[in-house]
């Protein structure tokens, strides 16, 4: 279970006093606990990948601020975080396999038009749990609707 493998990284992380990944995975598990409080149920591994998939965003999305800011000292820190975060999700697709799994859910949810671009983006959301980008699909859906 992912959530037991995030607590053996972080003991492991702890023995080793590698403090950047303890941080970062005190911070996921910080999320799915949040989440789990809110929701008052126990996640199970889809709930956790989508969690960790959310901090994954934060993280691209803070990288694109903190280059602008030209403030190189904490880039390097956020794509290491980056790495790890990465660690804990399942690999990303490719364009391809991901346009297939798009034109597949086109056909599934009979869409036709840019109407039914919200039906087609959460299908295929649930498909691709933690392993593409949303504004990949988005782009993808927009480009076959159209």
């Amino acid at each position: 279970m992912l959530k037991e493998k995030l607590m053996q990284d972080f003991k492991e992380a702890m023995r080793e006093k590698d403090e950047l990944k303890k941080n970062t995975i005190t911070l996921i598990r910080a999320a799915i606990l949040q989440v789990e409080k809110d929701t008052q149920t126990e996640l199970d591994d889809n709930a956790i990948t989508e969690i960790i998939a959310k901090e994954l965003k934060k993280r691209k999305d803070s990288l694109e601020e903190i280059a602008k800011s030209d403030r190189t000292d904490m880039i390097a820190q956020v794509e290491a975080e980056i790495a790890i975060i990465k660690g804990y999700l399942p690999e990303e697709l490719s364009i391809e396999e991901l346009t297939a799994i798009v034109e597949e859910t086109i056909k599934e949810v009979e869409a036709a038009s840019m109407k039914d671009m919200g039906k087609v983006m959460k299908a295929v959301k649930e498909k691709t749990t933690g392993r593409a980008d949303g504004k990949t699909i988005n782009e993808i859906v927009k480009k076959l609707l159209s």
